[in-house]
């Protein structure tokens, strides 16, 4: 009886490892870099604009969990749903991207409803499509995968179920990096990951793992917010900042992106979290502000910084859950 190991040499077969179904495997992260290239023993992926999401499956029960180890199956009930008909006899570890589309781009700010919603019953509700895109595959009936080269990996994930919606195969391209980061930035896609196609899977961030950015996007920490002015309700604007050593430096005020309903949620948040002094020790936020502890954590798209440290045309893009505030720096490439 064949089984997804047989595509394995005698080489890659020694790699395997005996484990049980793992409780939780920290997840690779990619590093942010400047310049895209071709290198036949690397692929490339579209950079996906969602929710990170690893799938532990044990036969009729599944739970999807965030990057930071947090259980959001209750989001996307559908996705679970999809992943216990194709394991029913499985003991498997996916990795993923959950992602809504707005057109043909996925979109974070379009996936925001299901992220806050609290309930299956919710989820269930929402009009909101969701999918699950996924890439990698580290552990099969009872076989740790994480050692194998990325390339196999791919392949038993491939061989492991039937990819149909809402679950989605992330393809990729062998070659020519430089002109699909073309590409995807002329589609509208938020970037590309590169991956050493001869890599384990590491539970951290590494350079086997390289992102290419076509838009500027990151998270930020909320340390403050402005007054209202004219028809707005709730808030003004953000005020956001990084961390950066010891410091929490401030990059700027955010005052579009937000519909009533996000002005609702966030307002009752901000106020609740209200303290005297700025919690910023770095930048020039506006002396006339209300300041929060700052614990939010924000996604913000913007066109650039500038020379003075500031956002250029900062827009807010939704709630970020999966990472805690103290992890937020500026993102460079390296």
């Amino acid at each position: 009886m064949s089984t997804p190991f047989d595509i394995l040499s005698e080489e890659e077969t020694e790699l395997l490892s005996d484990e049980g179904l793992p409780e939780w495997i920290d997840p690779m992260l990619a590093t942010l870099v400047d310049d895209p290239f071709s290198d036949p023993d690397w692929i490339y992926e579209r950079k996906l604009d969602g929710e990170r999401c690893i799938a532990y499956c044990d036969g009729d029960e599944v739970r999807l969990m965030s990057r930071n180890e947090r259980e959001i199956t209750a989001n996307y009930p559908e996705l679970a749903d999809a992943l216990v008909s194709q394991s029913l006899h499985m003991q498997c570890v996916f990795d993923g991207e959950v992602v809504a589309f707005d057109g043909d781009v996925t979109s974070f700010q379009k996936l925001q409803p299901r992220m806050q919603v609290s309930t299956v019953q919710q989820a269930r509700q929402s009009d909101v499509a969701v999918f699950l895109y996924l890439f990698d595959i580290l552990h099969l009936d009872g076989s740790n995968l994480r050692d194998l080269p990325l390339r196999p990996r791919k392949e038993i994930l491939r061989r492991t179920i039937e990819l149909e919606d809402p679950l989605r195969f992330t393809s990729h391209r062998n070659e020519n990096g430089e002109e699909l980061y073309e590409d995807a930035c002329a589609s509208g896609w938020e970037g590309l990951i590169a991956k050493d196609a001869t890599s384990g899977y590491e539970g951290k961030r590494s350079r086997d793992w390289l992102k290419f950015k076509c838009v500027g996007q990151q998270e930020f920490v909320v340390g403050g917010f402005t007054d209202p002015e004219g028809s707005r309700s709730e808030f003004g604007a953000l005020l956001i900042g990084y961390n950066a050593g010891d410091s929490f430096v401030y990059a700027g005020m955010v005052g579009t992106g937000f519909d009533e309903g996000t002005l609702d949620r966030l307002g009752s948040q901000l106020r609740a979290s209200e303290i005297d002094d700025s919690p910023f020790s770095a930048g020039k936020p506006p002396e006339s502000a209300h300041w929060v502890d700052p614990e939010m954590v924000v996604e913000v798209g913007f066109t650039e910084w500038t020379d003075a440290g500031r956002l250029r045309h900062p827009r807010y893009l939704g709630l970020r859950r999966d990472k805690p505030a103290e992890d937020v720096v500026r993102e460079t490439a390296s």
